[in-house]
Parts: structure tokens; C-alpha cells; sequence
């Protein structure tokens, strides 16, 4: 299997990755939300010295869905995504709804297609990028966490429907990496078309709540996954946070509806303390 797609290459981990798969020789299909991103791209993999096909793929878009099904893609790596800080009692319905477009329904719609034309096929290789927060959940995040468990459940259930026809499923997870991304989500608010006096919290004041590690794990092991030198199913980075998202996993079986009551917990006070863009000292 050569040839991969790349969803939301514009920035971040999916710009990385699609340079690293084409200096490993794969035939890489790079896709870009907006046509502005197109050249921008183009010109970066030149100066990179490999060769990119850079597409213009908005998966919230059905006409751009419908022009992906005749490029032969072989792995898909559903990496497009955005992020929308907030309480969940604040973020407006505009933006909930944005927000399982880009994450889950378009990428899903995507899927569909190219996924059929692998069972065909009787190969093929699912990569969905989730993220720790498909797992765990953490203060104004909520939303976006949703999304990320819904693309957990999502990713799960097609491993075993695609199982029999030979077709590879596989998520990646990353967990608070300094791109750009996390902090971007905790701006969202200044755009919101909403009530600012109605709101629990002066989002002036917060910042995203956790210290962040270099990208670089994350570039690594996506690479990795696509190109089918790994083949766990769930991959997520960094690892020395694997046993703690573990360990969160069975707090909500522990919990009583009455614990701190009345107090602020920890991990909502830490979007008060963070400095933004905190790089993880190591």
C-alpha cells in the first residue's frame, strides 16, 4: 500500500507526517481545508526536496469528499480536526455544531467512500487521529473531548466491522504536544456570537491547563502507523502518560455526585495558573 491520504496538512501533525511519508517514498496525497493553503504547501514541500500531491479537501464539504474517491487511496489518515475551548454550558450552538462537522460527521462521510473501495480491494489501512482526550476529559475541553470519544467509538466499532475483508484500522492519541493547537482552542471564545455577560467564565483569564511536550513522539509514531511499520491498534504518545490515562479511566466508577461540592477541582483552577504555550522542560 503506497499511496496515502492525509487530511488537515496545512499545519501540525499532518504537515509533518506527510513529509516524513514522502521521504520514505510513499505516493502522499496531502489535503488542505482552503485553497489559500494549496501553494503555501506546495511551496514547503519543494524547499522540504519531496514530492507532494497537495489536494484542496474540506471534509465538511461533499462536493471535495465526492473528488477524493477517484485518487486510489490505499491508507487514509483522518488527521483533519479542530479544537473549541469552553465550558460546555458556554460554547454556542454554532460552534457544537462546527465542531462534530469537522471531527466526526465529515471524516466519517470521508471514510465511507474510501473505505468500500478498499473492502473491494480486501486491503486497505484506517488511521484515525483521536487524541488522551478521546479517553479522559478535562475542564473546557468538553466539547471537543466529545467529539474525540466519538471518533474513539467510531474507530472501534470499524475495526471489527472491516476486520473480515481485510481492511487495517488503528488510532493515533495524542496527548498535550506544543503545536499551536491547544492554545488556539483556548482563543475560540473571542469569535463566539453569543451573550459575553451570560457566560460562567471570563475566558480572558484561562489558559490551556497542562505544561506541553515537543511534537516530535507524535510525528514519529503517526508515521509510523501509516506506513504499517506499527500495527497496534491504539498508539498514544507520549507514553509516559499511558498509565495515567489509565488510571483516569476509572475515576467516574469512583465518583460520588456529592465529592467537592461547593469547591473548585484542581484541574479547573490549572487553567488559571498555566502560562499559554508552556513547553514541558525535560
Amino acid at each position: 500500500m503506497t499511496k496515502v491520504l492525509i487530511t488537515g496538512c496545512g499545519t501540525g501533525f499532518g504537515h509533518e507526517v506527510a513529509m516524513r511519508l514522502a521521504e520514505k517514498g510513499f505516493d502522499v496525497i496531502a489535503s488542505v481545508e482552503i485553497w489559500a493553503q494549496v501553494q503555501t504547501l506546495k511551496r514547503q514541500a519543494a524547499q522540504r526536496g519531496v514530492n507532494l500531491q497537495v489536494e484542496k479537501l474540506d471534509v465538511t464539504d461533499d462536493a471535495d469528499r465526492r473528488k477524493a474517491l477517484a485518487w486510489g487511496v490505499e491508507v487514509l489518515v483522518n488527521n483533519a480536526g479542530v479544537g473549541e475551548g469552553g465550558s460546555t454550558l458556554d460554547i454556542p450552538a454554532a460552534n457544537i455544531r462546527r465542531e462534530f462537522e469537522v471531527n466526526v460527521t465529515g471524516p466519517l462521510l470521508l471514510t465511507q467512500g474510501i473505505a468500500k473501495q478498499m473492502v473491494k480491494r480486501r486491503k486497505g489501512r484506517i488511521v484515525w487521529v483521536s487524541s488522551r482526550e478521546g479517553l479522559n476529559v478535562n475542564p473546557f475541553t468538553g466539547i471537543y473531548a466529545a467529539s474525540k470519544h466519538a471518533v474513539e467509538a467510531i474507530a472501534e466499532t470499524m475495526a471489527m466491522e472491516l476486520q473480515e475483508f481485510g481492511v487495517e484500522v488503528a488510532t493515533v492519541n495524542p496527548g498535550p504536544f506544543l503545536t499551536g493547537f491547544n492554545d488556539r482552542m483556548f482563543q475560540t471564545w473571542q469569535s463566539w456570537e453569543d451573550d459575553p455577560s451570560e457566560r460562567l467564565f471570563d475566558y480572558s483569564k484561562l489558559a490551556f491547563p497542562r505544561a506541553q511536550f515537543d511534537p516530535e513522539p507524535v510525528y514519529a509514531t503517526m508515521t509510523a502507523v501509516a506506513a504499517g511499520e506499527v500495527d497496534t491498534y491504539r498508539n498514544l504518545e507520549p507514553a509516559s502518560m499511558i498509565d495515567e490515562t489509565r488510571s483516569l479511566q476509572q475515576v467516574p466508577w469512583d465518583r460520588n455526585t456529592k465529592d467537592g461540592l461547593g469547591t473548585r477541582p484542581r484541574q479547573l483552577q490549572a487553567s488559571y495558573d498555566m502560562e499559554p504555550e508552556t513547553l514541558i522542560a525535560v
